[in-house]
């Protein structure tokens, strides 16, 4: 429940900010978030408690940006970043084809992690462009 007494609202926005992990960690009355790449998806739907619920087979990856364990196919803690420095040409393509193939085909994109859409220095990234998901509403807030 939110300060106000009410459930939060799911994300909307096609945009969300997430500098802290702990903003979208599971909890049974709110949606399951994680991302790859930098894009927020919510693995809510469908069979996604199956997978990414509390005691499914990839929980691991629920709540942070779990880019490099997506790569490798790895539910290691180490894995479990945004970091794709020194992943093999082999582990790159795949994560390019899950990251298509599965989240974006499959989840609605709620938003973009803090490292996709500002610089390091916390400035917006100019050259940051939304992901596009024809076979999803998203408002173009760009």
């Amino acid at each position: 429940m939110g300060s106000n007494g009410k459930k939060p609202a799911r994300a909307s926005s096609a945009v969300a900010v997430a500098n802290s992990c702990q903003s979208w960690r599971f909890r049974e009355d709110q949606p399951i978030y994680m991302a790859v790449k930098g894009v927020v998806f919510d693995v809510t739907s469908g069979k996604g408690t199956e997978f990414y619920g509390k005691g499914a087979p990839y929980n691991a990856l629920v709540g942070k940006d779990s880019t490099r364990g997506v790569a490798k196919m790895s539910l290691d803690p180490e894995d479990l970043s945004h970091d794709i420095t020194g992943l093999s040409e082999e582990e790159l393509k795949s994560l390019d084809d899950i990251f298509n193939d599965v989240y974006k085909a499959k989840y609605p994109i709620v938003g973009y992690t803090s490292e996709r859409i500002l610089n390091e220095d916390g400035s917006p990234n100019q050259n940051f462009k939304p992901e596009d998901q024809p076979h999803f509403s998203i408002r173009d807030e760009f």
